[in-house]
Protein backbone atom coordinates (compact mmCIF):
# COMPACT_ATOMS: atom_id res chain seq x y z
CA UNK A 1 0.00 0.00 0.00
CA UNK A 2 1.33 3.26 -0.78
CA UNK A 3 2.30 6.04 1.48
CA UNK A 4 -0.77 8.50 2.36
CA UNK A 5 -0.92 11.55 3.64
CA UNK A 6 -2.06 12.42 6.86
CA UNK A 7 -5.64 13.59 5.64
CA UNK A 8 -6.05 10.71 3.55
CA UNK A 9 -5.02 7.79 6.41
CA UNK A 10 -8.11 9.95 8.33
CA UNK A 11 -10.80 9.54 5.50
CA UNK A 12 -9.49 5.39 5.19
CA UNK A 13 -10.17 5.52 8.47
CA UNK A 14 -13.52 6.56 8.17
CA UNK A 15 -14.69 4.80 5.33
CA UNK A 16 -13.54 1.50 7.20
CA UNK A 17 -15.44 2.81 10.51
CA UNK A 18 -18.45 2.96 8.34
CA UNK A 19 -18.44 -0.84 7.50
CA UNK A 20 -18.23 -1.17 11.51
CA UNK A 21 -21.06 1.16 11.92
CA UNK A 22 -23.48 -1.01 9.29
CA UNK A 23 -22.40 -4.49 11.05
CA UNK A 24 -23.04 -3.29 14.81
CA UNK A 25 -26.11 -1.47 13.78
CA UNK A 26 -27.33 -4.04 12.84
CA UNK A 27 -26.98 -6.46 15.98
CA UNK A 28 -27.76 -3.44 18.51
CA UNK A 29 -31.11 -2.80 16.57
CA UNK A 30 -32.10 -6.07 15.88
CA UNK A 31 -31.40 -7.34 19.72
CA UNK A 32 -34.29 -4.14 20.57
CA UNK A 33 -36.79 -5.40 17.87
CA UNK A 34 -36.33 -9.55 19.44
CA UNK A 35 -39.99 -8.99 21.58
CA UNK A 36 -41.68 -7.72 18.30
CA UNK A 37 -40.33 -10.36 15.72
CA UNK A 38 -40.93 -13.24 18.91
CA UNK A 39 -44.90 -11.47 18.55
CA UNK A 40 -45.06 -11.29 14.53
CA UNK A 41 -43.22 -14.34 14.19
CA UNK A 42 -44.23 -16.31 16.69
CA UNK A 43 -41.20 -17.36 17.67
CA UNK A 44 -40.12 -18.81 20.91
CA UNK A 45 -36.17 -18.34 23.02
CA UNK A 46 -34.48 -20.62 20.62
CA UNK A 47 -35.97 -19.43 17.39
CA UNK A 48 -34.81 -15.69 19.20
CA UNK A 49 -31.40 -16.76 19.53
CA UNK A 50 -30.88 -18.24 15.96
CA UNK A 51 -32.37 -14.85 14.52
CA UNK A 52 -28.62 -13.47 16.07
CA UNK A 53 -26.92 -16.55 16.46
CA UNK A 54 -27.29 -17.90 12.69
CA UNK A 55 -25.59 -14.56 12.12
CA UNK A 56 -22.77 -14.38 14.43
CA UNK A 57 -22.01 -18.26 13.92
CA UNK A 58 -21.56 -17.66 10.14
CA UNK A 59 -19.23 -14.53 10.43
CA UNK A 60 -17.43 -16.53 12.94
CA UNK A 61 -17.10 -19.19 10.51
CA UNK A 62 -15.82 -17.30 7.45
CA UNK A 63 -14.01 -14.68 9.11
CA UNK A 64 -10.71 -16.22 8.83
CA UNK A 65 -11.30 -17.56 5.40
CA UNK A 66 -12.32 -13.82 4.30
CA UNK A 67 -8.96 -11.99 6.07
CA UNK A 68 -6.65 -14.60 4.11
CA UNK A 69 -8.27 -14.10 0.61
CA UNK A 70 -8.50 -10.55 1.19
CA UNK A 71 -4.57 -10.79 2.07
CA UNK A 72 -4.52 -13.09 -1.43
CA UNK A 73 -6.45 -11.02 -4.08
CA UNK A 74 -6.98 -7.60 -2.78
CA UNK A 75 -8.39 -6.27 0.47
CA UNK A 76 -10.32 -3.24 -1.33
CA UNK A 77 -11.76 -5.71 -4.15
CA UNK A 78 -13.20 -7.98 -0.90
CA UNK A 79 -14.11 -5.03 1.20
CA UNK A 80 -16.38 -3.68 -1.45
CA UNK A 81 -18.06 -7.34 -2.41
CA UNK A 82 -18.76 -7.77 1.37
CA UNK A 83 -20.39 -4.10 1.35
CA UNK A 84 -22.53 -5.37 -1.68
CA UNK A 85 -23.73 -8.91 -0.40
CA UNK A 86 -24.57 -7.42 3.38
CA UNK A 87 -26.79 -4.90 1.82
CA UNK A 88 -28.56 -7.50 -0.37
CA UNK A 89 -28.72 -9.55 2.40
CA UNK A 90 -30.57 -6.26 4.36
CA UNK A 91 -33.19 -6.24 1.76
CA UNK A 92 -34.07 -10.43 2.06
CA UNK A 93 -34.76 -10.17 5.45
CA UNK A 94 -36.71 -6.57 5.72
CA UNK A 95 -39.18 -9.16 3.28
CA UNK A 96 -38.68 -12.38 4.84
CA UNK A 97 -42.05 -13.93 4.97
CA UNK A 98 -41.52 -16.11 8.38
CA UNK A 99 -38.54 -17.08 10.97
CA UNK A 100 -37.14 -19.60 8.82
CA UNK A 101 -36.67 -17.30 6.52
CA UNK A 102 -35.44 -14.50 7.82
CA UNK A 103 -32.56 -16.83 9.80
CA UNK A 104 -31.56 -17.71 6.60
CA UNK A 105 -30.94 -14.60 5.24
CA UNK A 106 -29.17 -13.32 8.20
CA UNK A 107 -26.71 -16.09 7.03
CA UNK A 108 -26.53 -14.57 4.12
CA UNK A 109 -25.88 -10.76 5.63
CA UNK A 110 -23.33 -12.52 7.92
CA UNK A 111 -21.22 -13.63 3.88
CA UNK A 112 -21.14 -9.93 3.77
CA UNK A 113 -20.55 -8.92 6.84
CA UNK A 114 -17.60 -11.67 7.16
CA UNK A 115 -15.47 -9.30 4.82
CA UNK A 116 -16.32 -6.15 6.37
CA UNK A 117 -14.85 -6.12 9.42
CA UNK A 118 -11.44 -8.07 9.61
CA UNK A 119 -10.42 -6.47 5.93
CA UNK A 120 -11.18 -3.20 7.22
CA UNK A 121 -9.00 -3.67 9.79
CA UNK A 122 -6.47 -5.04 7.70
CA UNK A 123 -6.90 -2.03 5.88
CA UNK A 124 -6.68 0.28 8.64
CA UNK A 125 -3.22 -1.95 10.19
CA UNK A 126 -1.46 -1.53 6.60
CA UNK A 127 -2.63 2.53 6.29
CA UNK A 128 -1.43 3.04 10.14
CA UNK A 129 2.62 1.68 10.75
CA UNK A 130 3.52 4.17 13.31
CA UNK A 131 1.94 1.60 16.41
CA UNK A 132 0.95 5.05 18.47
CA UNK A 133 -0.90 6.24 15.39
CA UNK A 134 -2.83 2.52 15.04
CA UNK A 135 -3.45 2.21 18.67
CA UNK A 136 -5.54 5.68 18.07
CA UNK A 137 -6.98 4.86 15.46
CA UNK A 138 -8.57 1.56 16.67
CA UNK A 139 -9.57 3.66 19.55
CA UNK A 140 -11.72 5.50 17.01
CA UNK A 141 -12.69 2.26 15.49
CA UNK A 142 -14.04 0.89 19.09
CA UNK A 143 -15.75 4.14 19.40
CA UNK A 144 -18.04 3.63 16.32
CA UNK A 145 -19.24 0.35 19.09
CA UNK A 146 -20.78 2.82 21.29
CA UNK A 147 -21.93 5.06 18.54
CA UNK A 148 -24.22 2.23 17.19
CA UNK A 149 -25.24 0.82 20.58
CA UNK A 150 -26.53 4.51 21.55
CA UNK A 151 -27.92 4.89 18.42
CA UNK A 152 -28.84 1.49 17.52
CA UNK A 153 -31.69 0.83 20.53
CA UNK A 154 -32.86 4.28 19.49
CA UNK A 155 -33.09 4.46 15.97
CA UNK A 156 -34.55 1.00 16.16
CA UNK A 157 -36.77 1.89 18.53
CA UNK A 158 -38.18 4.31 16.82
CA UNK A 159 -38.48 2.37 13.85
CA UNK A 160 -40.15 -0.72 15.62
CA UNK A 161 -42.63 1.63 17.18
CA UNK A 162 -43.61 3.39 14.07
CA UNK A 163 -43.02 1.02 10.77
CA UNK A 164 -42.39 -2.24 11.72
CA UNK A 165 -39.54 -4.76 12.61
CA UNK A 166 -38.69 -4.91 8.82
CA UNK A 167 -37.51 -1.14 9.15
CA UNK A 168 -34.41 -1.48 11.18
CA UNK A 169 -33.04 -3.34 8.30
CA UNK A 170 -33.54 -0.56 5.53
CA UNK A 171 -30.65 1.73 7.33
CA UNK A 172 -27.75 -0.60 6.34
CA UNK A 173 -28.80 0.49 2.82
CA UNK A 174 -27.89 4.74 2.20
CA UNK A 175 -24.50 3.83 4.84
CA UNK A 176 -23.65 0.84 2.93
CA UNK A 177 -23.88 2.82 -0.38
CA UNK A 178 -21.98 5.73 0.86
CA UNK A 179 -19.06 3.64 2.05
CA UNK A 180 -19.28 1.43 -1.64
CA UNK A 181 -18.91 4.62 -3.61
CA UNK A 182 -16.27 6.27 -1.36
CA UNK A 183 -14.40 3.23 -0.52
CA UNK A 184 -14.36 2.54 -4.81
CA UNK A 185 -12.74 6.64 -5.11
CA UNK A 186 -10.26 7.08 -1.86
CA UNK A 187 -8.94 3.40 -0.56
CA UNK A 188 -6.20 2.33 -2.52
CA UNK A 189 -5.76 -1.37 -3.38
CA UNK A 190 -3.46 -3.25 -1.37
CA UNK A 191 -2.65 -7.10 -0.83
CA UNK A 192 0.05 -9.72 1.30
CA UNK A 193 3.56 -9.17 -1.03
CA UNK A 194 3.30 -13.31 -1.48
CA UNK A 195 -0.71 -14.76 -1.81
CA UNK A 196 -1.78 -17.48 0.73
CA UNK A 197 -3.32 -20.46 -0.82
CA UNK A 198 -7.19 -21.58 0.37
CA UNK A 199 -7.41 -24.02 2.84
CA UNK A 200 -11.04 -25.82 2.11
CA UNK A 201 -10.23 -28.62 4.27
CA UNK A 202 -10.13 -26.38 7.47
CA UNK A 203 -12.40 -24.22 6.46
CA UNK A 204 -14.91 -27.26 6.69
CA UNK A 205 -13.48 -28.22 9.83
CA UNK A 206 -14.16 -24.96 11.15
CA UNK A 207 -17.78 -24.47 9.93
CA UNK A 208 -18.33 -28.17 11.37
CA UNK A 209 -16.99 -27.17 14.85
CA UNK A 210 -18.74 -24.23 15.22
CA UNK A 211 -22.13 -24.77 13.98
CA UNK A 212 -22.05 -27.80 15.90
CA UNK A 213 -21.49 -26.50 18.99
CA UNK A 214 -23.79 -23.82 18.65
CA UNK A 215 -27.09 -26.17 17.65
CA UNK A 216 -26.35 -28.58 20.62
CA UNK A 217 -26.34 -25.22 22.98
CA UNK A 218 -29.12 -23.60 21.62
CA UNK A 219 -31.41 -26.55 21.42
CA UNK A 220 -30.16 -28.64 25.15
CA UNK A 221 -33.54 -26.80 26.70
CA UNK A 222 -35.82 -28.59 24.41
CA UNK A 223 -34.10 -31.67 23.37
CA UNK A 224 -33.05 -34.59 24.24
CA UNK A 225 -29.60 -35.56 25.45
CA UNK A 226 -29.35 -38.64 23.35
CA UNK A 227 -30.09 -36.86 20.06
CA UNK A 228 -27.21 -34.38 21.14
CA UNK A 229 -24.51 -36.59 21.57
CA UNK A 230 -23.73 -36.88 18.25
CA UNK A 231 -23.21 -33.36 17.64
CA UNK A 232 -21.24 -32.90 20.67
CA UNK A 233 -19.07 -35.81 19.14
CA UNK A 234 -18.83 -33.58 15.57
CA UNK A 235 -17.67 -30.88 17.63
CA UNK A 236 -14.58 -32.37 19.20
CA UNK A 237 -13.56 -34.91 16.07
CA UNK A 238 -13.91 -31.69 14.09
CA UNK A 239 -11.40 -29.59 16.87
CA UNK A 240 -9.02 -33.03 17.29
CA UNK A 241 -8.68 -32.58 12.99
CA UNK A 242 -7.73 -28.97 12.77
CA UNK A 243 -5.10 -29.70 15.47
CA UNK A 244 -3.89 -32.51 13.86
CA UNK A 245 -4.79 -30.97 10.37
CA UNK A 246 -3.62 -27.83 9.93
CA UNK A 247 0.27 -27.52 11.58
CA UNK A 248 0.79 -30.12 8.83
CA UNK A 249 0.11 -27.28 5.80
CA UNK A 250 2.61 -24.86 4.86
CA UNK A 251 -0.07 -22.30 5.04
CA UNK A 252 -3.30 -22.95 7.06
CA UNK A 253 -6.45 -21.36 7.16
CA UNK A 254 -5.66 -21.27 11.19
CA UNK A 255 -1.92 -20.48 11.60
CA UNK A 256 -1.35 -22.59 15.43
CA UNK A 257 2.10 -20.49 15.23
CA UNK A 258 0.46 -17.12 16.26
CA UNK A 259 -1.06 -18.31 19.56
CA UNK A 260 2.47 -19.45 20.93
CA UNK A 261 2.21 -15.59 21.14
CA UNK A 262 1.06 -15.24 25.32
CA UNK A 263 -0.19 -11.43 24.23
CA UNK A 264 -2.18 -12.97 20.82
CA UNK A 265 -3.51 -15.89 22.32
CA UNK A 266 -5.13 -13.80 25.86
CA UNK A 267 -6.54 -11.61 23.18
CA UNK A 268 -8.11 -14.42 21.74
CA UNK A 269 -10.11 -15.64 24.75
CA UNK A 270 -10.56 -12.10 26.17
CA UNK A 271 -12.11 -11.65 23.01
CA UNK A 272 -13.85 -14.41 23.80
CA UNK A 273 -15.01 -14.04 27.14
CA UNK A 274 -15.88 -10.50 26.26
CA UNK A 275 -18.23 -10.83 23.91
CA UNK A 276 -19.90 -13.37 25.15
CA UNK A 277 -20.51 -11.26 28.42
CA UNK A 278 -22.15 -8.35 25.59
CA UNK A 279 -24.69 -10.96 23.62
CA UNK A 280 -25.70 -12.08 27.02
CA UNK A 281 -25.49 -8.90 28.98
CA UNK A 282 -27.77 -7.99 25.70
CA UNK A 283 -30.39 -10.60 25.09
CA UNK A 284 -31.17 -10.76 28.79
CA UNK A 285 -31.59 -6.86 28.98
CA UNK A 286 -33.65 -6.71 26.13
CA UNK A 287 -36.10 -9.51 27.21
CA UNK A 288 -36.07 -8.11 30.77
CA UNK A 289 -37.10 -4.17 29.69
CA UNK A 290 -39.83 -5.17 27.36
CA UNK A 291 -41.74 -8.69 28.41
CA UNK A 292 -41.05 -8.08 32.52
CA UNK A 293 -41.10 -4.55 32.37
CA UNK A 294 -43.67 -4.21 30.00
CA UNK A 295 -41.63 -1.12 28.36
CA UNK A 296 -42.06 -0.08 24.85
CA UNK A 297 -39.06 -0.52 22.06
CA UNK A 298 -38.20 2.90 22.31
CA UNK A 299 -38.46 3.15 26.17
CA UNK A 300 -36.10 0.21 26.00
CA UNK A 301 -33.90 1.62 23.68
CA UNK A 302 -33.40 4.76 26.06
CA UNK A 303 -32.67 2.50 29.06
CA UNK A 304 -29.47 1.01 26.91
CA UNK A 305 -28.21 4.86 26.71
CA UNK A 306 -26.31 4.45 30.15
CA UNK A 307 -24.59 1.16 28.49
CA UNK A 308 -23.82 3.32 25.07
CA UNK A 309 -22.63 6.72 25.93
CA UNK A 310 -19.88 5.26 28.02
CA UNK A 311 -18.76 2.52 25.50
CA UNK A 312 -18.28 5.81 23.13
CA UNK A 313 -16.08 7.71 25.61
CA UNK A 314 -13.94 5.49 26.93
CA UNK A 315 -13.09 3.44 23.38
CA UNK A 316 -11.07 6.60 22.70
CA UNK A 317 -9.67 6.89 25.81
CA UNK A 318 -8.55 3.26 25.45
CA UNK A 319 -6.69 3.22 22.53
CA UNK A 320 -4.48 6.40 24.25
CA UNK A 321 -3.80 4.21 26.72
CA UNK A 322 -2.86 1.71 24.86
CA UNK A 323 -0.60 4.10 22.69
CA UNK A 324 0.99 5.23 25.46
CA UNK A 325 1.20 3.04 28.17
CA UNK A 326 -0.06 -0.97 26.20
CA UNK A 327 -2.89 -2.73 26.71
CA UNK A 328 -2.82 -4.08 30.58
CA UNK A 329 -4.21 -1.10 32.31
CA UNK A 330 -7.39 -1.16 30.32
CA UNK A 331 -7.57 -4.71 30.10
CA UNK A 332 -7.49 -4.66 34.02
CA UNK A 333 -10.03 -1.53 34.47
CA UNK A 334 -12.44 -3.62 31.77
CA UNK A 335 -12.35 -6.43 33.63
CA UNK A 336 -12.91 -4.83 36.96
CA UNK A 337 -15.98 -3.33 35.61
CA UNK A 338 -17.37 -5.86 33.72
CA UNK A 339 -17.03 -8.26 36.35
CA UNK A 340 -18.80 -5.36 38.77
CA UNK A 341 -21.60 -5.33 36.52
CA UNK A 342 -22.80 -8.78 36.04
CA UNK A 343 -21.98 -9.05 40.34
CA UNK A 344 -24.37 -6.55 40.47
CA UNK A 345 -27.11 -8.63 38.81
CA UNK A 346 -26.23 -11.64 39.89
CA UNK A 347 -26.12 -10.84 43.57
CA UNK A 348 -28.42 -7.66 44.46
CA UNK A 349 -30.98 -8.27 41.64
CA UNK A 350 -30.22 -4.95 39.84
CA UNK A 351 -33.14 -5.62 37.85
CA UNK A 352 -35.50 -4.75 40.63
CA UNK A 353 -34.30 -1.46 41.15
CA UNK A 354 -33.56 1.39 38.87
CA UNK A 355 -30.87 2.58 40.81
CA UNK A 356 -29.16 -0.79 40.76
CA UNK A 357 -30.08 -1.85 37.27
CA UNK A 358 -28.76 1.81 36.18
CA UNK A 359 -24.93 1.35 37.99
CA UNK A 360 -25.14 -2.09 36.17
CA UNK A 361 -25.71 -0.74 32.93
CA UNK A 362 -23.02 2.08 33.33
CA UNK A 363 -20.35 0.01 35.05
CA UNK A 364 -20.50 -2.64 31.65
CA UNK A 365 -20.40 0.28 29.12
CA UNK A 366 -17.16 1.27 30.86
CA UNK A 367 -15.88 -2.17 30.80
CA UNK A 368 -16.69 -2.89 27.10
CA UNK A 369 -15.52 0.31 25.94
CA UNK A 370 -11.81 -0.25 27.41
CA UNK A 371 -11.87 -3.88 26.26
CA UNK A 372 -12.34 -3.35 22.37
CA UNK A 373 -8.64 -1.34 21.69
CA UNK A 374 -6.26 -3.92 23.45
CA UNK A 375 -7.83 -6.69 21.85
CA UNK A 376 -7.49 -5.30 18.69
CA UNK A 377 -4.21 -3.83 18.97
CA UNK A 378 -2.76 -7.00 20.66
CA UNK A 379 -4.10 -9.68 17.95
CA UNK A 380 -2.21 -7.66 15.21
CA UNK A 381 1.51 -5.65 17.09
CA UNK A 382 3.65 -7.89 16.52
CA UNK A 383 2.85 -9.83 13.63
CA UNK A 384 4.54 -9.82 10.47
CA UNK A 385 2.55 -7.19 7.52
CA UNK A 386 1.62 -9.65 5.45
CA UNK A 387 -0.13 -11.67 7.90
CA UNK A 388 -1.96 -8.63 9.46
CA UNK A 389 -5.36 -10.01 7.78
CA UNK A 390 -5.10 -13.26 8.95
CA UNK A 391 -4.07 -12.09 12.79
CA UNK A 392 -7.02 -9.47 12.49
CA UNK A 393 -9.93 -12.19 11.11
CA UNK A 394 -9.02 -14.39 14.41
CA UNK A 395 -9.34 -11.98 16.82
CA UNK A 396 -12.44 -10.75 14.73
CA UNK A 397 -13.48 -14.56 14.69
CA UNK A 398 -12.79 -14.65 18.69
CA UNK A 399 -15.08 -11.94 18.98
CA UNK A 400 -18.07 -13.20 16.93
CA UNK A 401 -17.81 -17.00 18.28
CA UNK A 402 -17.83 -15.22 22.04
CA UNK A 403 -21.28 -13.40 21.15
CA UNK A 404 -22.61 -16.84 19.41
CA UNK A 405 -21.30 -18.84 22.42
CA UNK A 406 -22.83 -16.29 25.18
CA UNK A 407 -26.25 -15.73 23.57
CA UNK A 408 -26.46 -19.72 23.17
CA UNK A 409 -25.36 -20.50 26.89
CA UNK A 410 -27.11 -17.46 28.53
CA UNK A 411 -30.16 -18.23 26.42
CA UNK A 412 -30.61 -21.46 27.16
CA UNK A 413 -30.01 -21.05 30.31
CA UNK A 414 -33.17 -18.97 30.38
CA UNK A 415 -34.69 -21.02 29.12
CA UNK A 416 -34.11 -23.88 31.05
CA UNK A 417 -34.67 -21.68 34.01
CA UNK A 418 -38.24 -20.15 32.75
CA UNK A 419 -39.89 -23.13 31.52
CA UNK A 420 -43.41 -23.14 30.89
CA UNK A 421 -43.80 -20.17 33.41
CA UNK A 422 -44.19 -16.52 31.48
CA UNK A 423 -41.20 -14.04 32.27
CA UNK A 424 -42.74 -11.56 34.01
CA UNK A 425 -43.65 -13.93 37.07
CA UNK A 426 -39.71 -16.50 36.21
CA UNK A 427 -37.53 -13.97 34.60
CA UNK A 428 -34.74 -12.45 37.82
CA UNK A 429 -34.75 -16.02 39.37
CA UNK A 430 -34.26 -17.88 35.86
CA UNK A 431 -31.69 -15.17 34.65
CA UNK A 432 -29.27 -15.68 38.04
CA UNK A 433 -27.42 -18.51 36.59
CA UNK A 434 -26.96 -16.30 33.61
CA UNK A 435 -25.59 -13.43 35.46
CA UNK A 436 -23.14 -15.36 37.30
CA UNK A 437 -21.85 -16.63 33.59
CA UNK A 438 -21.41 -12.55 32.82
CA UNK A 439 -19.41 -12.66 36.21
CA UNK A 440 -17.14 -15.81 34.83
CA UNK A 441 -16.26 -13.86 31.79
CA UNK A 442 -15.40 -10.33 33.07
CA UNK A 443 -13.36 -11.92 35.83
CA UNK A 444 -11.19 -13.97 32.85
CA UNK A 445 -10.62 -10.39 31.13
CA UNK A 446 -9.04 -9.43 34.41
CA UNK A 447 -7.09 -12.15 35.15
CA UNK A 448 -5.98 -12.86 31.37
CA UNK A 449 -5.37 -9.18 30.80
CA UNK A 450 -2.83 -8.99 33.94
CA UNK A 451 -0.86 -12.11 32.91
CA UNK A 452 -0.44 -11.88 29.25
CA UNK A 453 0.10 -8.06 28.81
CA UNK A 454 3.70 -8.11 31.05
CA UNK A 455 7.41 -8.74 29.84
CA UNK A 456 7.60 -12.33 29.63
CA UNK A 457 4.28 -12.08 27.57
CA UNK A 458 5.90 -9.45 25.03
CA UNK A 459 8.97 -11.75 24.95
CA UNK A 460 6.88 -14.70 23.35
CA UNK A 461 5.56 -12.21 21.09
CA UNK A 462 9.01 -11.49 19.52
CA UNK A 463 9.94 -15.00 19.24
CA UNK A 464 6.67 -15.98 17.71
CA UNK A 465 6.45 -12.63 15.35
CA UNK A 466 10.42 -14.39 13.89
CA UNK A 467 9.28 -17.62 13.89
CA UNK A 468 6.30 -16.53 11.27
CA UNK A 469 8.45 -13.78 9.26
CA UNK A 470 9.43 -14.53 5.88
CA UNK A 471 12.79 -16.17 5.30
CA UNK A 472 13.86 -12.84 3.51
CA UNK A 473 12.80 -11.12 6.76
CA UNK A 474 14.55 -13.27 8.79
CA UNK A 475 18.01 -13.10 6.94
CA UNK A 476 17.46 -9.47 6.52
CA UNK A 477 17.59 -9.02 10.48
CA UNK A 478 20.23 -11.02 10.75
CA UNK A 479 22.44 -9.36 8.93
CA UNK A 480 21.32 -6.08 10.34
CA UNK A 481 21.97 -7.77 13.82
CA UNK A 482 25.72 -8.65 12.97
CA UNK A 483 26.56 -4.78 11.18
Amino acid sequence: MPELSPRRRMLVLAICCMSLLIVSLDNTVLNVALPSMQQDLHAGTSGLQWTIDAYTLVLASLLMLAGSTADRIGRKRVFMAGLVVFMLGSVLCSLAPNLEALVAFRMVQAVGGSMLNPVAMSIITNTFTDPRERARAIGAWGAVVGISMAAGPLVGGLLVESVGWRSIFWINLPVGLAALLLTLRFVPESRAPRARRPDPVGQVLVIALFGSLTYAIIEAPSTALTSLAPLVVLALAALAALLLYEPRRAEPLIDLRFFRSAPFSGATVIAVSAFAALGGFLFLSTLYLQNVRGLTALEAGLWMLPMAVPTFLCAPLSGRLVGTRGPRLSLVIAGLAMTASAVLFAVFEAETSNVTLFAGYVLFGVGFGFVNAPITNTAVSGMPRAQAGVAAAVASTSRQLGQTLGVAVVGAVLASGVGSASYREAFVSAARPGWWILVACGFAVLVLGAVTSGRWARGTAERTAGRLASPEVRDAAVTAERA
